[in-house]
């Protein structure tokens, strides 16, 4: 009798497996070492779309550095993937180049639609402070303004003017200064 009811219990379970089934988009693995004997994990696979979007979220999480700067109170936060575009001597317009980074910055944007990003206008140390900062303004200002055309509500943009207040490169001579003829982007929040 015991026999007969094993027997039983074995097709009444194989008949459930086979009606019932894995679960869809499950793996079962092996169980970790030492585990009993016919004992599985079970592990949920997701989608693909959504473990790309988890890949790139902690792709971008892992590009922010918190940072301090004068004039501003809280968190900032730089981002390796947020880059500069720079500018020609006594210039605000957009180069070719500059649009395609603005274009890749819209993109990285776009991802974080609660983001507020502030624009930073630079110039090198060459003009009056007075005219620096208005060149450093129209420089901000001209980036707004490309990146609002590719999509980017306005209201997620701030811009400032630093002038040539605060350079990438201290030194005085033309490497220095086109390196410092820039728009930098920050993340103030997310």
């Amino acid at each position: 009798m015991p026999k007969r009811i094993a027997v039983s219990l074995v097709l009444i379970g194989l008949t459930a497996f086979l009606f019932t089934g894995c679960r869809k988009g499950a793996i079962i693995e092996p169980g970790p070492e030492g585990a009993g004997q016919g004992e599985e994990v079970v592990k949920e696979e997701k989608p693909p779309g959504e473990t790309e979007a988890a890949r790139e979220q902690e792709q971008i999480e892992a590009s922010l550095e918190t940072k301090t700067y004068p004039g501003i109170e809280g968190e900032v936060l730089e981002s390796s993937m947020l880059h500069d575009i720079h500018f020609a001597f006594d210039r605000y317009d957009l180069s070719p180049e500059a649009r395609g980074i603005l274009a890749k910055n819209a993109e990285f944007i776009l991802k974080f639609p609660r983001a507020k990003i502030q624009i930073e206008g630079h110039c090198d140390e060459r003009g009056t402070n007075e005219y620096n900062l208005a060149l450093g303004e129209r420089r901000a200002l001209s980036a707004k303004k490309y990146l609002v055309s590719l999509g980017v509500p306005a209201h997620r943009l701030a811009t400032i003017s630093y002038g040539e207040e605060l350079p990438i490169d201290p030194r005085h001579n033309e490497e220095a200064w086109a390196k410092n003829r820039r728009a930098h982007f920050v993340i103030l929040s997310r």
